[in-house]
């Protein structure tokens, strides 16, 4: 495994993964909301992207487990469940 040592912030080494360029098409509609995204989140287009298959790798792993995905207000009340992932 090829990894590359940058020291962090505290100037101890830190392992460096190596990372992979994709390619992607997307609608110009989609290009537009990923811009859009970004520039609420104070992000790229690429930190989106992660997020989004963050968001999507617990949703998978809530499913397989037997549970929900959903939104819950303040009071911890189940507002929206999200379906279909």
């Amino acid at each position: 495994m090829n990894q590359a040592r940058k020291p962090s912030a505290r100037g101890s080494p830190k392992l460096e993964k190596e990372k992979v360029r994709l390619s992607l098409d997307i609608s110009p509609e989609m290009n537009s909301l990923l811009e859009e995204l970004a520039a609420k989140t104070g992000g790229t287009k690429s930190d989106v992207l992660r997020k989004a298959i963050a968001l999507m790798e617990v949703a998978v792993d809530a499913k397989r487990r037997g549970l929900k995905l959903g939104l819950a207000d303040r009071d911890q009340q189940l507002t929206t469940e999200i379906i279909g992932l």
